[in-house]
């Protein structure tokens, strides 16, 4: 079975439609609406037609050739916060505070609430269908290292600083604990609500939310114990991360209680090791490393899985693979190693 990694296009709506009626992500809703405006946005980035990073959004897919059925998405947003529409998270710290008389002291957890108008890029809308899970291939771990990939094929698009919001425990009916802790308190709202409001406006959080240090040992034991914690389905994302080099930031989602990870896209080790080299013409080769290559083709970003083999500083594919992104020899494709362990 083949699977291609490329940028959405206008016909994989419906089967887009289709994969996000089966979770619940804030940043890819079941709305035919918003994801045919996310495609369209896409469409643009990716051939550099935005004319702000803020406006620059690369949605990918994995599609089953044989089947031609989309089966996974990403998303890498360009910029996540402006002046005018702030990356808003809490500060996770820690406070002493001891008393002289008594002769005692506590180390306390404490959030701050802070405001980033100049964002770093951030990843996420990372999707699997159920039926595609548990496979061989790890789509899911294609999916997420392919933007790295395309980070490094086109670094001036992106920022600095490399952002992702990892999911934490939820309950089965998508409650957050960390939100009927603290952040229904001081809105009056149900987490679903408050957080796809906060897409569209982020007024009502600057001004109900409190400005002070919020002492965790006030919440309830539930809306604590999921503070920097990630949910169980999204334990493989975050080792993933770990790997190419993020770490968490001590920083979590003011709605849910998220913990964000974060790298330097110089240190992210797949933009490190990507590298451009040119197809040679030969099929027979010891093909014993494995890679994501990738390539702006006329039909748009195309990338894939595969085996290679080097020779005399350019690179030989397996004829299948060569077909699946329609190469031929002399063309110029990225290619960065990925070891079978990190799958």
């Amino acid at each position: 079975m083949s699977f291609i990694l490329r940028e959405a296009k206008r016909r994989d709506l419906p089967s887009i439609l289709e994969l996000a009626e089966t979770f619940s992500f804030i940043n890819l809703p079941a709305d035919e609406r918003i994801l045919s405006e996310k495609i369209e946005r896409s469409f643009k980035s990716f051939r550099g037609e935005s004319k702000q990073p803020e406006d620059s959004e690369y949605f990918f897919v994995a599609e089953d050739v044989e089947k031609k059925k989309i089966v996974g998405t990403s998303l890498i947003l360009a910029k996540h916060g402006t002046e005018d529409f702030p990356h808003t998270y809490f500060d996770v710290r820690k406070k002493e505070r001891h008393s002289k008389e008594l002769g005692i002291g506590f180390i306390h957890q404490t959030l701050k609430l802070k405001y980033d108008s100049d964002g770093p890029t951030e990843i996420g809308g990372l999707i699997v269908s159920d039926h595609y899970r548990g496979r061989p291939e790890k789509l899911g771990k294609q999916l997420s290292l392919i933007r790295f990939l395309y980070m490094a094929m086109h670094r001036d698009r992106f920022e600095k600083r490399i952002l992702c919001e990892l999911t934490p425990p939820l309950s089965p009916d998508g409650r957050s604990e960390f939100w009927e802790a603290l952040g229904r308190k001081f809105t009056g709202l149900p987490y679903a609500e408050a957080d796809y409001l906060s897409l569209q406006n982020k007024e009502f959080i600057k001004n109900l939310f409190p400005e002070e240090d919020i002492y965790t040992c006030i919440l309830d034991p539930k809306g604590r114990y999921v503070i920097g914690r990630v949910g169980l389905s999204t334990m493989p994302a975050k080792h993933l991360l770990e790997q190419i080099g993020f770490k968490y930031l001590n920083q979590i989602d003011p709605f849910d209680g998220g913990p964000h990870y974060g790298a330097a896209l110089d240190e992210i080790t797949l933009v490190k090791k990507a590298k451009t080299f040119e197809v040679l013409d030969r099929e027979s080769a010891l093909f014993d490393t494995m890679a994501l290559v990738a390539l702006d083709h006329t039909d748009g970003f195309r990338g894939c899985l595969t085996y290679f083999a080097l020779k005399d500083k350019k690179v030989i594919l397996p004829e299948s693979t060569k077909t699946l992104l329609d190469l031929k020899a002399g063309d110029v494709i990225w290619l960065t190693p990925i070891s079978e362990g990190a799958l």
